[in-house]
């Protein structure tokens, strides 16, 4: 009877502090908050979700349709470097293989009414035909305008008026952790639109390995994928400011960043494609290199944002405007200069015989210079590319290039449509040196030598890392 007491009075006990615990919890402030989240009608909390969010619909609605589907077909052939007597006796097993055909794929952004597209390189390098499919799927044949491997970007046109396309943006005003839309046609997916974050801007990922090359990717967190390239990326207002080129993966599908050409480059390069066929590219005459840290604490800088002059040319603009090395370049054109990538794209969007305004660094005191730009060749005309039967577009090379392949005469390829050179497999970057043993060191020349040839033609030449090689075909 003891225990049985005992036992009842230990149980009613723990009733009473059960029964405590729970009144205390239930008159404490965060289960209140808890039981008003849970209890506020489903109406209210759809309301302020909604409302949190931001809201892309007019954004897609505006850009959609000037965004196209780009399709390629090509025939090339694998090539290896061959001895220039196998043209006359034939090619022995590491010769020329069998021509194969691909197709691609990729998007486009249309620039105007009147036709205009702007794309990657890669998504029409060495293309043949070129297929361009509206949204409303209406199809066109798209005809190359011009093509800037140093920037992966390429114009096209197809002929039709009154077509949508997206209004240009400021790529300069647009700040890290802003929303964007990405539209293409990954995976033929045609008509896709992702969003995501500006994560960095000025990035450069070291993905174009042409000479002149110019990096200064937009980063986000938007999905792309194959075949996503050129396809826009668009601000919530629906302005184009960029054109989406590659993805950091290691499976070749998206891993959680793309990159984007900023649309304050492509308004320039569209242009100059337009008007001349080829890029007029600006330089400064120097060779750039990061702040040091003694460079730094030598000029009493708090950080080491800005660009160090490492080296300087002769009879560049640099140096007939003043310029030293190791000076510190900190503003060109009153916009502040913190890496070599931003220096690139602000000098990327001027042309030969513009004057630029930089603000230099030395010896801890600020100083102004004026320079007045030139091309590669040192002077301020424009280069006019000119295309051949060859069908390709042939440009001038510059004195450093010659001098460092040790040539004395060339042209280089600048871009490839279709022909002769496309089937033997050359590719854009490929300098001309010999026609049958005759120099050329322009276009006329190598169409002035080819208007008199007639069966075999044996063209000799470098690519830019300084590769001989040889190509035979027929006329």
């Amino acid at each position: 009877m003891k225990k049985s007491l005992g036992t009842i009075a230990i149980a009613i006990a723990g009733g009473i502090v059960a029964l405590g615990s729970y009144k205390l919890l239930e008159n404490s402030p965060q289960e209140k908050i808890v039981r008003e989240i849970v209890s506020m009608p489903s109406q209210q909390v759809a309301h302020t979700s909604a409302t949190s969010l931001p809201s892309f619909v007019q954004a897609s609605k505006s850009s959609i349709n000037a965004v196209v589907h780009i399709k390629t077909i090509g025939q090339g052939q694998v090539k290896q470097q061959m001895d220039p007597f196998n043209f006359f006796f034939g090619p022995g097993d590491q010769g020329i293989q069998p021509k194969r055909e691909f197709e691609g794929s990729g998007s486009g952004v249309i620039l105007s009414s009147d036709g205009y597209i702007v794309t990657n390189n890669h998504v029409i390098k060495g293309a043949n035909q070129i297929e361009v499919v509206l949204n409303d799927r209406r199809t066109y044949k798209g005809a190359i305008v011009g093509k800037d491997p140093n920037t992966d970007i390429a114009l096209i046109k197809i002929d039709e008026g009154n077509l949508p396309f997206i209004p240009m943006g400021n790529s300069d005003a647009i700040s890290v952790g802003e929303w964007v839309l990405a539209i293409g046609n990954p995976f033929n997916l045609t008509s896709t639109v992702t969003a995501g974050i500006v994560s960095a801007k000025g990035r450069n990922i070291n993905i174009l390995q042409n000479q002149f090359a110019i990096e200064s990717f937009i980063q986000t967190d938007a999905a792309v994928n194959p075949g996503n390239s050129g396809g826009a990326l668009v601000t919530q207002n629906g302005e184009l400011i960029g054109i989406n080129t590659a993805i950091a993966s290691t499976t070749g599908a998206f891993a959680g960043y793309s990159f984007a050409v900023p649309v304050n480059m492509i308004r320039k390069i569209t242009d100059d494609l337009k008007s001349f066929g080829t890029v007029q590219r600006a330089f400064i005459g120097i060779k750039i290199a990061e702040v040091s840290e003694s460079a730094a604490e030598e000029n009493g800088m708090e950080d080491r944002n800005g660009v160090m002059v490492a080296a300087i040319a002769d009879n560049g603009a640099a140096a007939e405007a003043g310029l030293k090395e190791g000076d510190i370049i900190t503003h060109i054109e009153n916009v502040k200069v913190n890496t070599i990538p931003k220096l690139q794209e602000i000098v990327s969007g001027f042309r030969p015989g513009d004057k630029l305004g930089v603000k230099i660094l030395r010896e801890g005191k600020l100083e102004e210079f004026s320079l007045t730009l030139k091309n590669k060749n040192g002077n301020t005309a424009m280069i006019k590319a000119e295309a051949t039967v060859l069908g390709a577009t042939l440009a001038e090379i510059d004195d450093e290039t010659k001098k460092r392949l040790n040539i004395e005469e060339g042209v280089i390829v600048e871009s490839i449509s279709s022909g002769a050179l496309m089937n033997q497999g050359i590719k854009s970057g490929f300098i001309i040196t010999k026609i049958d043993n005759e120099e050329v060191d322009s276009a006329k020349e190598v169409e002035s030598i080819l208007s008199t040839k007639k069966g075999g033609v044996l063209i000799e030449g470098y690519y830019t890392n300084g590769t001989k090689a040889f190509y035979g075909f027929g006329l």
